[in-house]
C-alpha cells in the first residue's frame, strides 16, 4: 500500500520531468510510474499531479497534447521540451549536490 507521503514542489517537478525524460505520457501514468519507481513510498495525488503539470506547462519545460490511452481512452499526453531537458540535466546536478550535502551531515558525529 503506498503512503501519502508529502513530495516538496520542486521534488515532484523533477520527478514528472524524470519521468517524461522517458516518452510522453498521460498524467495517469505518470503518477503509476512514480509510485512503482518509489517502491509504493510516493502516492502522488490529483491534487499535486495535475497543479505541477500547469505549472510545467507554463514554464514551456512540458507539452502536451490530446491522444488515445492504451484502454482506447481519451487523455492528455505530456512531452518534455527541450528546454525541460536542459531543466532536468541541471535539476538532478542540484538534487545530487543537495542529497551529498544532507547526507554529509547525517553521517557526521
Amino acid at each position: 500500500m503506498a503512503l501519502e507521503t508529502d513530495i516538496l514542489q520542486g521534488s515532484l517537478d523533477l520527478l514528472v520531468l524524470k519521468r517524461l525524460s522517458t516518452g510522453p505520457m498521460h498524467g495517469w501514468g505518470i503518477a503509476q510510474d512514480i509510485q512503482s519507481l518509489s517502491g509504493d513510498t510516493f502516492k502522488v495525488g490529483q491534487g499535486s499531479l495535475y497543479p505541477a503539470l500547469y505549472r510545467l506547462e507554463q514554464q514551456r519545460l512540458i507539452d502536451s497534447d490530446w491522444g488515445t490511452t492504451e484502454n482506447n481512452r481519451r487523455a492528455k499526453f505530456y512531452r518534455l521540451t527541450s528546454a525541460g531537458r536542459k531543466a532536468l540535466a541541471s535539476e538532478v546536478e542540484n538534487w545530487r549536490r543537495f542529497t551529498g550535502a544532507v547526507e554529509l551531515i547525517l553521517s557526521s558525529p
